[in-house]
């Protein structure tokens, strides 16, 4: 993801709010660390520091889910589509007071899996693929670590022993080598 100068920058940022946005996104979305977060944008030519990340997190991570913004969201909605029977969230609790102030007779259930008919859907097929994921016998699982630990000291060198620009050089030297094996295996 090689960002153009030309894109809007935050004001006192120096990387674009899309690269922002996608950072704080990645982090919460699927609950990778900083340190996660901090490869994927290397990978896609930005550098940044995994304190960096953690400082976007906190400013624009935190306020998106929070009562004024869920209040705000819900009077849109209602505007657009009128006041709902049946409100269906997570159990963060800056959701409660919104919900029972704005939509008058609304139920609301509050449950952790009831809002998420699409993982519902796939039960079973999730339940298959954790039972074929387990390894069937020692050998194949030291066939699968083996590999697994190639490849990831290739992406993960051990970082507590060197410098910061050490670690982006062997990390970048990292990501050319995945890529020229990438090829060679298509060819």
């Amino acid at each position: 993801m090689k960002i153009p100068a030309s894109m809007p920058r935050l004001k006192d940022f120096c990387h674009p709010r899309e690269t922002i946005a996608y950072a704080v996104w990645a982090y919460h979305r699927f609950a990778l660390s900083t340190a996660d977060v901090e490869d994927l944008l290397a990978e896609r030519g930005v550098i940044v520091s995994r304190e960096t990340i953690r400082l976007w997190v906190n400013r624009f991570g935190a306020h998106c889910r929070n009562a004024k913004s869920a209040k705000r969201f819900l009077k849109r909605l209602i505007a657009q589509f009128g006041a709902p029977r049946v409100v269906v969230t997570d159990k963060l609790r800056s959701y409660f007071k919104p919900i029972r102030d704005l939509p008058p007779n609304a139920d609301h259930r509050a449950h952790k899996g009831l809002n998420n008919r699409i993982e519902g859907s796939h039960r079973p097929t999730r339940k298959r693929e954790k039972i074929m994921g387990r390894f069937k016998s020692p050998r194949q699982g030291q066939r699968f670590l083996a590999t697994h630990d190639q490849i990831n000291t290739t992406f993960r060198p051990r970082r507590y022993r060197m410098a910061t620009i050490s670690y982006r050089h062997s990390r970048s030297d990292g990501f050319h080598l995945w890529t020229d094996y990438a090829l060679e295996m298509t060819a």
